[in-house]
This record gives structure tokens, C-alpha cells and sequence, in this order.
């Protein structure tokens, strides 16, 4: 590897030392000429595997380190192209798929990619069952059937599905991140009690990406290094170096005096702080994640629609829009984000203290309280106490329960919450995405653990699941987005769930910084473009 200068006297591993040491705060006088220095908040990385990673700072690590059957183009969003896969084809009866594979590409390891390799990624990821892994199992695959339904042959992959749904719901799920292929012969050579590869893939890569994972420790950084003849191109900067950074001021001043390349928490207090500073830019982005309050209707007040109804105008939407949020997020009501089919545009709801009071009495919830879990991060500390203030106003107790990110989830997937500020991003650039996790639960009970957002808050949507089954089976462009319009429409009117924000990023960089795309509607963000 070729080292920059500042880098030469200390040899290649001076990197990965960064990650095994406290690294004092002003580490360069600016960053190397190959490593591009990231600042962000990474505390929500549970996995690095991508048969488990479903957050969104490990879906951008994977997005770097592996690649699938189809992928999308960073510079076009949301535009389906050929990944690992040179082409694909559908039968008659819409039911059985096929993909020829690329010849020539090789995982980091070198060795080649097969379409073995490929049946065996994603039979790997449905019978591991982590959390992506309903992604796949919406299909009909299963662990005790997935090796008939995902087989390889020479250099086809042939995928059997239990409906004849629209292709581009199959080819929309194989970008997401539990559909990339991983190298067979390394993940098993490192299996652990039959655990395929997780427990090392934790802290390791075997993929096809731009990039190889070369260190993790969970909430302070990550180092990539790319790898020579990845089947895009070369990644234009050899070293990638995470930082976790969660305070937004802290990132500013580093980004100021040149100690990072980019800052991706940073506050509307921050951006405008640099408006005069020539050294700096920001780069303004919209995303797909959507920010949203949920209750677990376990607690069966969250079942009471008077009382819901109260706390969809006792927030100020549009006031944290136009303050602390300024630029990075827009007010947003529904749960498929704008620029997605069958979205909503409209947002019934604003701050109505009296509104709400008067739905509080006819409740009869005296007095109702709220435990709510919040993630230890500025906007969304920000948002609770917020939050905090009008549902106060209106005369509902808020405690808030404040914690790091992955802890937060932990207690949400386990459905040990009260009530939850959150976010969400979809998985792959298809409505049924959102519509799956927010409006489908055919089995409430505890032990289900299907891993979408109503059975985690214990949420029966009646009717909206079958409406939503009829949506993604629906070919016709025009009716499928008028279903999912209906369901979106039902489903905030009656549902646990109060959609709030849709992110806007605003992304600071260097000025000489260029190339950087976060991923958009996808939210997984690509490295091996930029350049500085």
C-alpha cells in the first residue's frame, strides 16, 4: 500500500493502531492523501454480517465490502443494475427466476465467484434468521426449504418464490444488504459451532466490494482498506477510516481544522456556523428514512384511538422543522418517503395543544404517561425534549429513557419499550418495504419475532395486512400506487405509529472533497467514488 507521507514513518498499520489506542483529538494537521477520514455516529452497529447488519451505519459498511446478484447505481438512485449478475430472466407463470453470473470477478480472498457461492449467501442469510433476514423469507423461502428454492447450476443461480409477485419486488429485495454474496470457502474455513461465519464475519469481510474490513471496535471506528481490481473500478481513495464522533460540535471542529475529510452529524447551528468558511461545504441530500414516534400496544392505552389521536397534535412538526432541524429533515406523515410509488405527500396533522386536551378528556386516560426510549444522539435527544414539552403542555407525563443506540434496539426488537423515537429507512427501493414492516403482523404473539415495526410494538393491523398483501402482488403501476396510498392513508389514522420527518442530509465536507453519495432512497452510502 502506498502511504502518504504523514503516514510513511509509522508503516501501514498505523491505522488499525488508531483503532486499538484513544486517539487524541487533533490527530493530523490534515488527513492523509489516500484515507478519507469519517466522522459520524456508528453506536447502532450491532453486526457486521451482512446476514445480520440492519443498521444504518452497518449497511454502509457492507455497501463497501460486498456486492449482490443486482445492484443499484450510486450516481442514479434507485436505477437496478447488474451486479454480480450479468443478466436475469422470469418464466411464464412469474414464479422461477434465473441469473447468469459475472466470470472473471473474485472476492477479496481471490478466490473466484460462483453461483454456488451466491445460492449459498442466501440460503446462509434465511437459515441464520437475524433480523434481515424477512427480506428474504417474504418469498416463501424458509430454512427448511431454501435449498430447493435458491439452487446453482454452472453459472446460473435459479431462484424458485412462492406467488407470482411483481419481478421487481424480487429484484428490488436482492440490493439489499442480507442479499450479498459472501466467499463460501472463507466463511465456512471460520465457522463456529455451526454458526456459519457469524461470530467472525462480526468483525471481519469476505465480499466482492471496493473495499476489505480491516478493523472494528464498536462505538469508536472502523478502517477499510480497498482491494486492487474490484469489477467497478478501484476505489479512487486506498483507506477509509471511521471515526465515532456522536457530537455534532465536536465534528464541526474537526472538520474545520482539517482532523476529518467529512462530518455527517452535523447540527443547522453547525452548517451555519461555516457558511463563511472557504476551507468547508456542505452537501445537501434527501434520503429515504423517515423519523417516527411508536407505542406498544401492549400497554393497552396505546390501543385507545382518542388517545393516539391526541398525540398526533401534540407535537410541532413544523416548529422543530424550522429550528433545530432546519435542513436536515422536512415534515413527513406517512411512511413511504416522497419519491417512492403510492407516496403521501399531505400532513393533516400540526400542534394543537386544545385539540389535544380535548381528546385526552374524551380518552378517559387520567392522566396518561409515556416512558419513551431515545438514542443518545443530538437531533434525537433534541426531538424528545421537544416532544417532551408539548405532550406536557396537553397534560401527558413524558419520561424519557435515554441510551446508547444499540441498547435502544435491543429492548425494541424484544418489544420491552413503552413508547420509541425512531428511525427507519427502507431495505430496498420498493414500497412494499415501509408497507411490510409498518402494516403487516400475521402473528402477534411473543414468540413470532418477525422482526417487523407492528409486531415489535404489538400492533394488529386487521385488514391493512391483507390489503398490503394485495399490493405487492399487483403489476399494474397506476392501481398498485392507489392501494398503497389507501393503506398509508388507514394506517396513520388508526395505527401506534406517528410518522413525523422524512431526513434531509446535509453533509459537511472539505472543500476538496468530491463524489460522495449517501445512498439516497436506499441510505447506504458509497465510498469507492469519492475523491479529495
Amino acid at each position: 500500500m502506498n502511504l502518504d507521507p504523514k503516514l510513511s514513518r509509522f508503516g501501514s498499520a498505523v491505522l488499525v493502531a488508531l483503532l486499538a489506542t484513544s486517539a487524541p483529538a487533533a490527530l493530523f494537521a490534515e488527513t492523509p492523501a489516500d484515507t478519507l477520514v469519517i466522522a459520524d455516529a456508528i453506536d447502532d452497529i450491532v453486526s457486521l454480517d451482512p446476514g445480520e447488519a440492519y443498521e444504518f451505519s452497518g449497511l454502509d459498511v457492507v455497501n463497501n465490502t460486498y456486492d449482490g446478484l443486482i445492484e443499484l447505481d450510486p450516481t442514479k438512485v434507485g436505477e437496478l443494475v447488474p451486479g454480480l449478475a450479468e443478466s436475469w430472466a422470469v418464466d411464464e407463470a412469474g414464479t422461477t427466476f434465473t441469473f447468469k453470473m459475472k466470470s472473471g470477478v473474485t472476492f477479496s480472498s481471490g478466490n473466484p465467484v460462483t453461483a454456488e457461492d451466491a445460492a449459498f449467501s442466501l440460503q446462509r442469510a434465511v437459515k441464520l434468521n437475524k433480523s434481515p433476514a424477512f427480506i428474504l423469507n417474504q418469498f416463501g423461502w424458509t430454512a427448511e426449504n431454501v435449498d430447493q428454492m435458491v439452487t446453482a447450476s454452472g453459472d446460473t443461480v435459479t431462484l424458485k418464490t412462492d406467488k407470482a409477485y411483481a419481478p421487481t419486488f424480487l429484484y428490488n429485495c436482492l440490493t439489499s444488504g442480507v442479499a450479498s454474496i459472501v466467499d463460501k470457502a472463507t466463511v465456512m474455513a471460520n465457522e463456529v459451532d455451526g454458526d456459519m461465519g457469524n461470530a467472525w464475519l462480526h468483525n471481519n469481510s469476505a465480499g466482492t466490494g471496493a473495499y476489505i474490513l480491516k478493523s472494528f471496535k464498536p462505538n469508536e471506528g472502523y478502517l477499510l482498506e480497498a482491494r486492487a481490481g474490484y469489477w467497478r473500478g478501484d476505489a479512487k481513495i486506498k483507506n477509509v477510516f471511521m471515526r465515532h464522533i456522536p457530537e455534532a460540535a465536536t465534528q464541526r471542529l474537526q472538520l474545520e481544522k482539517g482532523d476529518i475529510d467529512i462530518a455527517r452529524e452535523l447540527t443547522p447551528v453547525d452548517i451555519e456556523g461555516m457558511s463563511g468558511n472557504a476551507d468547508v461545504k456542505v452537501q445537501q441530500d434527501v434520503g429515504g428514512q423517515i423519523f417516527y414516534l411508536s407505542f406498544n400496544q401492549k400497554n393497552e392505552a396505546y390501543k385507545n384511538e382518542k388517545l393516539l389521536d391526541a398525540m398526533r397534535y401534540a407535537i410541532d412538526y413544523q416548529g422543530m422543522a424550522d429550528t433545530f432541524l432546519k435542513g436536515n429533515m422536512v415534515v413527513h406523515q406517512a411512511y413511504l418517503p416522497k419519491g417512492y410509488l403510492g407516496a403521501l405527500d399531505d400532513t393533516p396533522y400540526s400542534l394543537d395543544i386544545e385539540k389535544a386536551k380535548a381528546l385526552i378528556a374524551e380518552s378517559g386516560i387520567t392522566p396518561p404517561k409515556v416512558v419513551m426510549d431515545v438514542r443518545n444522539s443530538s437531533d434525537r435527544m433534541e426531538m424528545a425534549q421537544s416532544i417532551q414539552n408539548t405532550f406536557g403542555q396537553a397534560g401527558i407525563e413524558v419520561e424519557l429513557n435515554i441510551g446508547e443506540g444499540a441498547e435502544q434496539l435491543k429492548r425494541y426488537r424484544a418489544r420491552q419499550h413503552d413508547a420509541t423515537l425512531q428511525s427507519w429507512g427502507p431495505d430496498y427501493p420498493d414500497p412494499h418495504t415501509n408497507a411490510s414492516a409498518f402494516s403487516m403482523n400475521a402473528d402477534n404473539s411473543d414468540d413470532a419475532q418477525t422482526g417487523g415495526l407492528a409486531w415489535r410494538n404489538a400492533y394488529d393491523p386487521g385488514p391493512l395486512h391483507a390489503m398490503t398483501e394485495a399490493a405487492v402482488m399487483e403489476r399494474d403501476g397506476a392501481k398498485r400506487a392507489s392501494m398503497y396510498a389507501e393503506i398509508q392513508q388507514k394506517h396513520r389514522e388508526t395505527s401506534p405509529f406517528i410518522v413525523m420527518f422524512q431526513i434531509g442530509y446535509q453533509t459537511g465536507m472539505r472543500a476538496s472533497v468530491s463524489n460522495f453519495f449517501t445512498g439516497g432512497a436506499t441510505d447506504s452510502a458509497a465510498y469507492w467514488l469519492i475523491t479529495k
